[in-house]
């Protein structure tokens, strides 16, 4: 790619900046939360067909897609438009939907994680089709619902709307870097079974919360027995919730259930991960069948009606330095900036599950802003790095032209 192309792009985008910002400023107006995405999605399909995509339309989970281009290979812009909610609204100093502006810093709902991309994925096609940088590509932005369950949005894309990418793009904030992976998940809970009497005669009942104890003792000592890799690092586990069925408060709980996360790296298999929490269950238990674990499954439907079950398990995935979409990523950030940027890790979780861990298509991550701010009442993101990340993205799609046929 020659320095007058790119020079065009800088300045197509320089010259959008303030449409970029004011983009972004309407998405995070709207709220989003608990997967409720429809009317966020009808603003982003404006401001695609205001740009000239192709087409744009909700799926049947109720994504908004939009199309740009058309050649025979396909790329996947991926962001997430859904948001995690507010909690106590006293606890934020400003508006979280309105947001501010700080210091060229935008703070807001979602600013982060992860409408802070979507600006520059949908600049960024448009400007890439204006000069000839989709020639051979057809590249979707996918602006989807991740937030309860990671990777069920690109799943349902591939397996019922049949479209299969060959590259990806995830859009989750990588502090400007290329990201290349992260650790997997499973979501478990264990149930114990009791049986209740008056507390007055306590023992006269079984108590269920008990029942849990060596397991919640068990999973808080199990860390340092956990796998661990180079790159992705070591895997995690903790006890996240619990809940109780109890007749009252004077009365002896006859269930308990408390639910886990466990991070899991490579190396680290779903059926270990569940083996390790059922080996703490103490054998009395295990015999009588009164305390088990189970891998959670999610089966909750969109805002559209739309339900796919999909078990809870969320694979660990990474791609190698060496492998020919990240170098592509790492030749588009040199391209545009004129210096070289690095390689990284993300420590949450991406849709990268499905892409990758799940489908084996080829994904990086490139966003604004840094994880470490995602579901926090200071949530925010740099507004230059949403306006220079639009040119990362426009002209990532002539560099990966070539790479399909490898």
């Amino acid at each position: 790619m020659d320095e007058k192309t790119v020079e065009a792009v800088r300045a197509a985008v320089s010259a959008a900046e303030s449409d970029i910002i004011q983009f972004l400023r309407d998405i995070v107006a709207i709220p989003s939360m608990d997967g409720q995405i429809r009317e966020v999605g009808e603003r982003i399909a404006d401001e695609m067909e205001k740009l000239g995509f192709d087409d744009m339309w909700f799926d049947r989970m109720g994504n908004i897609v939009g199309r740009i281009g058309n050649g025979p290979v396909t790329l996947v812009y991926d962001s997430h438009i859904d948001t995690v909610g507010i909690g106590d609204p006293s606890a934020w100093e400003w508006d979280p939907f309105e947001g501010k502006v700080e210091n060229g810093i935008l703070y807001a709902r979602g600013a982060c994680d992860e409408k802070g991309s979507t600006p520059g994925m949908v600049y960024g096609l448009a400007i890439a089709k204006m000069h000839g940088l989709l020639d051979g590509v057809t590249a979707y932005y996918f602006g989807n619902m991740e937030e309860w369950c990671d990777g069920i949005a690109p799943n349902a894309l591939v397996e019922v709307e049949g479209i299969r990418p060959d590259f990806v793009v995830i859009g989750e904030p990588t502090k400007m870097q290329v990201y290349r992976g992260h650790k997997g998940r499973v979501e478990m809970k264990v149930v114990a079974k009791g049986r209740s009497a008056h507390a007055a005669s306590n023992e006269l009942g079984d108590n269920a919360i008990y029942k849990l104890l060596p397991v919640i003792a068990g999973v808080r000592d199990l860390g340092p027995k956990l796998g661990d890799h180079p790159f992705l690092g070591k895997g995690k586990i903790t006890v996240t919730d619990m809940k109780v069925k109890t007749p009252s408060i004077n009365a002896v709980p006859d269930e308990a259930t408390i639910w886990i996360d466990r991070r899991v790296t490579f190396g680290e298999t779903k059926e270990r991960a569940l083996q390790e929490v059922a080996d703490l269950i103490p054998p009395e238990n295990r015999e009588k069948g009164d305390v088990w674990v189970e891998i959670l499954q999610y089966n909750e439907p969109s805002y559209t009606g739309f339900v796919f079950p999909v078990e809870k398990y969320f694979p660990a995935w990474a791609l190698e330095e060496e492998h020919p979409l990240v170098q592509a990523g790492l030749k588009a950030y040199e391209l545009y900036f004129g210096q070289p940027t690095r390689t990284g890790k993300w420590n949450f979780s991406t849709n990268g599950i499905y892409w990758m861990g799940k489908a084996g298509i080829p994904s990086i991550g490139f966003g604004p802003g840094d994880e470490i701010y995602a579901h926090t009442v200071e949530e925010q993101v740099p507004l230059q790095e949403v306006v220079d990340a639009t040119g990362f993205y426009a002209l990532l799609p002539a560099l990966i032209k070539g790479l399909k046929a490898k």
